[in-house]
């Protein structure tokens, strides 16, 4: 009965809070998957995760270079909806698109995603919208990568 009202209560939180985030400096850890990625498609939009580690220069560029900028934009804030998951957060719960309790690192395994930062695009139920974007790539090319995913992704959710 706990978790019910619980899970509830995250909702409400999370359906109240505008997509785009009074600190766009920062992007929030995933906290429930599968309102995440509902209020994301709602909104015309994936659910962008980034699957990275505290110890990862790479996964901190692609965040600070990358992924704040696309959470501020105008053209993308109000359609996507941007979170993380530490692939070693151990005690950093989370709820995944099934609503079962769990973590973000059990996630990051789920996924099977191994070498970081991954950027991953979500619809409803977890249905992957495009490739994800594995490792930090070419620099010069990757705001083509992730604006390119954005777009597929966008496509895909409409469809059934």
């Amino acid at each position: 009965m706990i978790r019910q009202w619980a899970g509830l209560l995250g909702g409400l939180i999370l359906a109240c809070t505008p997509l785009a985030h009074l600190d766009a400096s920062e992007l929030l850890p995933a906290v429930d998957l599968r309102a995440e990625a509902a209020r994301a498609a709602k909104a015309g939009g994936p659910l962008i995760v980034i699957y990275s580690r505290q110890d990862c220069k790479y996964c901190e560029a692609v965040k600070r270079d990358f992924l704040k900028p696309m959470a501020a934009n105008p053209r993308y804030r109000d359609r996507v909806l941007i979170r993380q998951i530490n692939q070693d957060g151990d005690e950093q719960a989370l709820t995944d698109f099934k609503g079962q309790t769990t973590t973000h690192a059990r996630v990051a395994a789920a996924e099977k995603v191994k070498l970081v930062p991954v950027v991953a695009f979500y619809g409803p139920e977890g249905r992957k919208l495009a490739e994800p974007i594995v490792g930090a790539r070419l620099p010069d090319f990757y705001q083509t990568y992730l604006e390119d995913g954005v777009e597929q992704a966008s496509r895909n959710l409409k469809k059934p």
